[in-house]
């Protein structure tokens, strides 16, 4: 583990790499169904609550061992097994979540002891990882002791929060002061402790394909809506609408996802390494919130939904601009802010307050979808006529 090479050519994704992704589709699965279940219940406020706290727990675990991995992938024995052991983690944090979605609904303790034991077995093992390249990088042995030692504090943290959450106030209070002190390590590693040899466009590449992964519960969702629907009324119009509005909405969030070539940027400039990886936690949790949002969807035709029509529009309205306003920021961070690309991102937010709007005045809940479908769509549209040739303009100038 003397770390590889930064500017290596052709740097992709390996086949453990994808291997491992497969464990976070059960953890972005079982968070999207938990998360319906509890908007279609009524309980909105806990579910949010609880789908944060779970979105962070998945997606920081995923993003500190990719940031290894980029460095440090030498892909041998021991490499192996303690990755496998990671995936374990990650199965055991994800079978652990139900619990921690009802104890937040019921708004007494806090069930997460399964979900924090999954986080600790993930963490022991990129510890394990950490001090095998402390000791055989010495140029970096520095960074590598502090990933460690700020990873090993942190699990004693997650594991002291047991006893104490016994209230949803004091469970976020404890956990707000261990994410902070969770994300200052990288910060210190990187930038006081000489830093690690990571690849940029390997960590574009990465988080690209989690982006996808996370993607896929827009599909999910979808399928559950068209299967409530067609089990309810038969194949209708409705049905047909459900089917365009989720796989269209889902296909044009990818699409402007990958409208901007994040990679030359961020190998371009580094030191925006923090920017665009802590801000992929809020976008990644914003595309798992779309599906579980059109999920309820599935509840609202089953008539199994305290929600209104209008509030559930809102469930998928309401990720979308997240995730559209998150993607503007991510691109903002790689310097490529202009005017084009905030009247884009004012128009989406238009159409997505049109149709939560609408569905309020009536109109079907199908129908409603589809125009919120046409958010992401207009951002497309304007950036394949205009908006790309400005990006192209800054990524040649940075």
């Amino acid at each position: 583990m003397t770390g590889r090479d930064p500017h290596e050519p052709h740097r992709v994704a390996t086949p453990l790499e994808l291997l491992f992704d497969l464990t976070f589709v059960i953890g972005f699965g079982i968070a999207a169904s938990e998360f319906a279940h509890q908007l279609a219940e009524g309980h909105v406020s806990a579910g949010l609550a609880a789908f944060a706290f779970a979105t962070f727990a998945i997606c920081w675990a995923w993003i500190n061992f990719s940031w290894f991995a980029s460095a440090y992938d030498t892909d041998d024995w021991v490499y192996r097994l303690l990755t496998m052991l990671q995936m374990v983690g990650v199965i055991i944090l994800s079978l652990g979540l139900p619990a921690m979605y009802a104890s937040m609904a019921e708004g007494g303790h806090i069930d997460n002891q399964v979900m924090v034991a999954g986080y600790v077995v993930m963490r022991i093992a990129l510890v394990a990882q950490w001090l095998r390249a402390a000791r055989q990088d010495p140029q970096r042995r520095s960074a590598c002791l502090t990933y460690a030692t700020v990873v090993t504090v942190a699990q004693i943290g997650w594991i002291a929060m047991i006893p104490v959450s016994t209230s949803v106030a004091a469970t976020f209070l404890w956990a707000g002061i261990l994410v902070v002190f969770e994300m200052s390590g990288p910060f210190l590693a990187e930038r006081r402790m000489g830093g690690t040899p990571w690849h940029a466009h390997h960590i574009a590449e990465r988080y690209s394909l989690l982006a996808i992964i996370a993607l896929g519960e827009g599909v999910v969702g979808t399928v559950a809506s068209l299967s409530a629907i067609v089990s309810a009324q038969g194949w209708s119009v409705a049905a047909v609408l459900v089917v365009v509005a989720g796989t269209g909405l889902t296909f044009a969030m990818w699409w402007v996802y990958f409208s901007v070539p994040q990679a030359e940027m961020l190998h371009a400039r580094r030191d925006l390494s923090f920017r665009f990886g802590y801000l992929h936690i809020i976008l990644f949790g914003s595309i798992v919130a779309t599906g579980a949002g059109l999920h309820a969807a599935a509840y609202y035709v089953e008539h199994h939904s305290h929600l209104s029509a209008a509030a559930t529009v809102s469930a998928v309205a309401v990720p979308v601009a997240v995730y559209i306003a998150t993607v503007y920021l991510l691109h903002m961070s790689l310097r490529t802010r202009d005017a084009a690309h905030v009247s884009l991102v004012a128009a989406a937010m238009a159409v997505l307050v049109v149709g939560v709007l609408l569905a309020g005045r009536g109109m079907s809940m199908a129908n409603a979808l589809l125009i919120v479908m046409l958010a992401p769509a207009v951002v497309v549209v304007g950036y394949e006529l205009l908006g790309h040739l400005h990006a192209r303009d800054r990524a040649t100038r940075v």
